[in-house]
């Protein structure tokens, strides 16, 4: 059975499978390329936040509230929503390099290059029962030991801004994908504001001289793909 990858704007994405659904960075409210409110997520059992700044930590505590999703992120941030009505047993704290399995998600925090209010910011690769492995870089720059993710993991997609203010540029961008190893991208924290990079253009030919090997997905907000279980090959499909 596939599974789903939608982009909700910005650095907010649904990953669907078969047997579950997990939200990164659930930003509804403020975000203007939202296709969707909060309230109308549906089945959520898992909200992994990479940091706490209002563009990334969103309508996460709500969103578990209101459907009794479980949220993963830094110990930290867990304890700072525990205070303000999350129950102690929907909290999952972590710290870069751990791994959790919640709902037949494997998911591992990574390091990011940025800055939170709270804890420090991370990225998650997350590893579905099927073998399928999707990375949310989050907020970050770009860093040398993002080759390291690409030894240990077999990267499917990799979830990654090319704003150029707070992340990394277009040209960074492509250079982590040739050091991930990735096998395709998925552009975010572009177009939101004025502010940010407003499209993939930049980022797909720099794709093309620095990563040929990465095949850009450049989704729309609100706009899906899909992915096959991984063969034999370790590869899979993507629709």
């Amino acid at each position: 059975m596939p599974t789903t990858l939608t982009w909700l704007g910005h650095s907010n994405f649904r990953i669907a499978s078969p047997e579950a659904v997990l939200l990164v960075d659930p930003f509804f409210a403020g975000n203007p390329n939202a296709p969707s409110r909060a309230e109308d997520v549906g089945k959520v059992d898992v909200v992994c936040v990479t940091h706490d700044h209002d563009d990334h930590i969103g309508q996460a505590l709500d969103i578990c509230l209101a459907t009794g999703a479980t949220l993963v992120a830094m110990f930290d941030l867990c304890g700072k929503l525990v205070n303000q009505g999350l129950s102690p047993q929907k909290a999952v704290g972590m710290n870069i390099g751990g791994t959790v399995e919640v709902a037949g998600f494997r998911i591992k925090m990574v390091q990011a290059m940025h800055s939170s209010a709270t804890g420090t910011a991370a990225g998650f690769i997350i590893t579905l029962p099927d073998g399928l492995c999707l990375y949310h870089s989050g907020d970050t720059g770009i860093f040398s030991s993002m080759e390291l993710f690409g030894r240990f993991h077999t990267i499917h997609a990799a979830m990654l801004p090319i704003d150029g203010r707070f992340n990394m540029d277009a040209e960074q961008a492509a250079y982590a994908c040739k050091l991930l190893s990735c096998k395709r991208a998925v552009p975010m924290h572009w177009g939101t504001f004025p502010i940010l990079a407003q499209g993939t253009e930049d980022f797909k030919a720099a794709l093309a001289r620095i990563a040929p090997d990465t095949e850009i997905l450049a989704l729309a907000p609100g706009a899906s793909t899909t992915f096959s279980s991984p063969g034999p090959d370790g590869d899979c499909e993507c629709d």
